[in-house]
């Protein structure tokens, strides 16, 4: 039996934040994303495929905005958007894959599976909205919107203007993680997860599923199906080929390896903020306390490597 990576794609493998967004450069860094992943393949693993969908999101958002105001098209509800976004993500990272694959004698079927995750309604995250979406508004604009649409808007912490903020509560189950449980088994590549999920709930009394406006982030998603599944590895892959401690500062220092509590300790110290690599961290340690054997988090460039980026374990 070969082993299972699950592979969480940061927003930089995907898109640059210093680029426009054209559907070409996003294709290019994907089709080099998926260049690096024939690595882990070739090194025994079958691979699920999880991505973010920030930057996507929020232009399908924008472009709700606009058509509703400028030809009266109705608006979508944030769940729509989500899966609108796993969908087209989905695809060009399937589509690229194949690329990357038939350049290798490699034989192995893609599919991307649109993925919804159960919540809890009474998840605290409910009461506490925190996860901005979308873009920067004036104060008026927010205040105005928030009146019309019934929406929370915060003020940006670096005063770029006012962001909408939507709950992030934890997922409690992937729906169809049986089915790429058994799709992985056998070898396939799959793509799931996108964007930590569509979040949906359970009415108990009605038995009725319905989508709630949140965002699952999506490395916790990503770390619970990870675990859901029985896979070996979980990698988050972002920006830097490593975690530091004391980052940007001048004594900053790379770490190789981390112990589930040493990850904790640090965390408690601040040294992993929350709007930067806390949520990896929190999502490697999820992973690890839930049976699985070893977390690393690194930049695409270095996956191939059997020994990159930090690893953590439980001791």
């Amino acid at each position: 039996m070969k082993k299972i990576a699950v592979v969480a794609l940061g927003g930089n493998a995907l898109l640059r934040s210093n680029e426009a967004g054209t559907i070409e450069q996003q294709e290019k860094h994907t089709l080099q994303t998926c260049k690096k992943l024939i690595g882990l393949l070739r090194l025994g693993y079958n691979i699920v495929i999880t991505h973010g969908n920030g930057p996507q999101v929020g232009n399908i958002l924008l472009r709700n905005e606009a058509g509703n105001s400028l030809y009266n098209i109705p608006k979508m509800p944030l769940d729509i958007c989500v899966a609108d976004s796993q969908g087209g993500i989905g695809y060009m990272i399937e589509r690229q894959m194949r690329n990357a694959l038939s350049k290798t004698n490699l034989k192995r079927n893609v599919v991307a599976i649109i993925t919804q995750v159960l919540v809890d309604i009474n998840d605290p995250a409910f009461r506490n909205p925190t996860k901005p979406i979308g873009r920067f508004y004036l104060k008026e604009e927010a205040e105005l919107l928030a009146k019309t649409n019934g929406w929370i808007f915060k003020e940006d912490p670096a005063k770029r203007g006012w962001r909408r903020v939507v709950p992030s509560p934890k997922p409690i189950d992937i729906m169809n993680k049986k089915v790429i449980k058994d799709m992985v088994k056998k070898g396939n590549i799959v793509i799931a997860v996108g964007g930590g999920g569509i979040p949906v709930y359970w009415h108990e009394d009605t038995k009725y599923l319905e989508a709630i406006e949140a965002v699952i982030d999506k490395d916790l998603a990503s770390a619970f199906l990870a675990k859901e599944i029985g896979a070996d590895r979980f990698y988050i892959i972002t920006d830097v080929p490593k975690v530091y401690i004391n980052f940007k500062k001048q004594n900053q220092s790379p770490l190789d390896k981390l112990t589930v509590s040493e990850a904790k300790k640090y965390y408690a110290m601040g040294e992993f903020p929350e709007g930067t690599m806390g949520p990896k961290i929190l999502a490697a340690i999820e992973f690890i306390e839930g049976g699985g054997k070893e977390a690393i988090i690194t930049n695409e460039d270095e996956i191939e490597k059997d020994n990159c980026g930090t690893r953590i374990t439980l001791e």
